[in-house]
Parts: structure tokens; C-alpha cells; sequence
């Protein structure tokens, strides 16, 4: 799989930095005074402070949860996906939606935790038991 990039707005570097780098472990790419880059679970993002945040609201319909819409996120490995919540939980960031597994028992059964970064970007980890069930339908 090729790896993705997602351009996006923050209200400044150096909270981006302590998001990204330093409780999400991401490693920093090119920057200069308005912009940085991160390796984000091996996908390139670019954080912005040309404009404004754009604001989420929590209107998207998913197995009966609302979850913010925009998001962007990563698929982590089962570990790295507890490890990472259990990381966060520790430095207080505030869950949108704390980890849980959804579609239990479905093909396309995941963990998922949905958060906003420093700057008020929503985003969503998840991990599957299987790499071949990222994919699978939930049939009904």
C-alpha cells in the first residue's frame, strides 16, 4: 500500500509538536515558520497555521455512535493501538469517543478511539485482530 498525505490547519506549532512528536510519537519532517511535516504511522501530514482550524461536528452516524465529521486518523496494529490509548489516557487527553470495539463478532470487527488533537482536529486510530479484515464487509 502506498503511503497517503493530508494537508491540514492548526492553531500553532509548537502544541502541533507536542501532539504529534511528543504524545503520538510521530517523527518530524520539513517545516518552516508556518508549516511542519510528520511521519504519521508511516503517511505524510502537513500542519498548517495559515488558516483557520476547521471545525467538527459530531453528526456521523456509525453503529449507533455519532462520530466528528471531518476526521483523519491511522490504522495502528492491535498493540500499538492500546499502547497509543493507554499513552494518551495517561496525559489527559479527553476521548471523544474512548476506546471500544465496534462491530463485535462482524467481520469487520475493530478497536476505534476518536479525540481532537491540540488545535481541535478530530481524529480516529483503529486496529484490527487481521490485517484482511480492514476491508471485510459486515453483512446483514
Amino acid at each position: 500500500m502506498r503511503p497517503f498525505h493530508y494537508a491540514f490547519f492548526v492553531k500553532d506549532l509548537d502544541s502541533t509538536r507536542a501532539f504529534y512528536g511528543g504524545l503520538l510519537g510521530c517523527k518530524e519532517g520539513r517545516s518552516t515558520a508556518t508549516w511542519v511535516d510528520f511521519d504519521f504511522f508511516g503517511g505524510q501530514i502537513s500542519a498548517h497555521t495559515t488558516g483557520p482550524v476547521v471545525p467538527t461536528v459530531d453528526a456521523g452516524l456509525v453503529d449507533d455512535v455519532l462520530v466528528p465529521m471531518p476526521h483523519f486518523g491511522a490504522v495502528l496494529a492491535w498493540d500499538e493501538f492500546h499502547a497509543t490509548a493507554e499513552r494518551l489516557a495517561a496525559a489527559g487527553v479527553p476521548f471523544i469517543i474512548p476506546p471500544r470495539l465496534r462491530f463485535a463478532g462482524l467481520p469487520g470487527e475493530q478497536a476505534t478511539m476518536f479525540l481532537r488533537d491540540f488545535s481541535g482536529n478530530a481524529l480516529e486510530f483503529k486496529a484490527f485482530r487481521s490485517d484482511a479484515a480492514l476491508f471485510a464487509k459486515n453483512e446483514t
